[in-house]
């Protein structure tokens, strides 16, 4: 594995891999690195023959200072599990080499960017774009793997990939959990033990809904999982919608859509820690 932190410098190892004729895989994350993301740079080392994972703390996609400052830097712990994972390259630069220049380009997809986190988190997924978009033009992948945790996220990704014409696949991978059922993020590395021991209870109701909505509405669902979730001292919901999972537009009734996702968002601890997860209710 070898590590890089120009652009020049991955593209020239990169195109001699095309030349080669050997398919690229990207794996975009911003570091501070666990098994979900160690599961994405699996599949693509499966499906490709060279795998790249980039790190980098992208600034223009947080819309409060004071996460980005506290979002948990760890690269050489990353660089010692990609190191045991095998991955080919690891693309770790600096905010100099990314944006050398602010960069000022609008990406705007709706109504999948405009509803629950393109709403509460203003130029969030503008930010997203505008550096995906970096990332996909410095690599010319194949294939780009991403966690379906950021479930809006990747629908606004897909989006972008059809505007700006990349000629690349975009793979969704199955949220990786704790035995607990807490969904790994980088953010729970925040978290006190008290703390996790609490967000646990936010996939614990989400799967017990699942049972629920056998036999109760759309509303009376959310009102159960919000409701629920808010009784317990330390957690305060965000947001907890039911939508359709390829428009991400809110459904009324269980036989509205063919998809059906409850994206959740919650404020865990008295810092707080904001957690994200999803729960698919109907897919046919």
């Amino acid at each position: 594995m070898e590590l890089i932190t120009t652009i020049a410098d991955l593209q020239a190892r990169l195109n001699t891999a095309r030349e080669s004729q050997q398919t690229i895989g990207l794996v975009p994350t911003m570091g501070a690195l666990h098994q979900g993301h160690a599961s994405l740079v699996e599949r693509s080392l499966r499906e490709n023959d060279v795998t790249v994972v980039s790190i980098f703390v992208n600034p223009t996609q947080f819309n409060n200072k004071q996460d980005l400052a506290t979002y948990p830097r760890t690269l050489e712990a990353d660089r010692a599990l990609l190191d045991t994972l095998g991955a080919t390259y690891v693309f770790a630069p600096s905010v100099e080499e990314i944006y050398p220049e602010e960069d000022t380009r609008m990406f705007s997809y709706p109504p999948v960017d405009t509803v629950m986190e393109g709403e509460r988190r203003p130029g969030h997924f503008n930010g997203v774009c505008q550096i995906v978009s970096k990332l996909f033009a410095i690599t010319r992948p194949h294939r780009a793997y991403f966690g379906e945790k950021d479930f809006q996220q990747i629908a606004v990704i897909r989006q972008m990939v059809k505007a700006e014409g990349f000629n690349l696949e975009v793979v969704a991978c199955p949220i990786v959990r704790e035995t607990s059922g807490l969904a790994l993020s980088s953010r729970n590395q925040l978290m006190t033990a008290q703390e996790r021991n609490l967000a646990v209870n936010i996939s614990r109701i989400l799967f017990v809904s699942l049972e629920y909505a056998k036999s109760h509405t759309i509303i009376e669902t959310q009102d159960f999982v919000v409701s629920t979730l808010n009784s317990l001292e330390g957690l305060e919901v965000e947001y907890f919608q039911i939508v359709d999972g390829y428009t991400l537009q809110p459904v009324t009734s269980w036989d509205s859509a063919s998809y059906i996702v409850g994206c959740i968002t919650v404020f865990c601890g008295a810092t707080p820690i904001r957690l994200i997860d999803n729960v698919c209710y109907i897919k046919h």
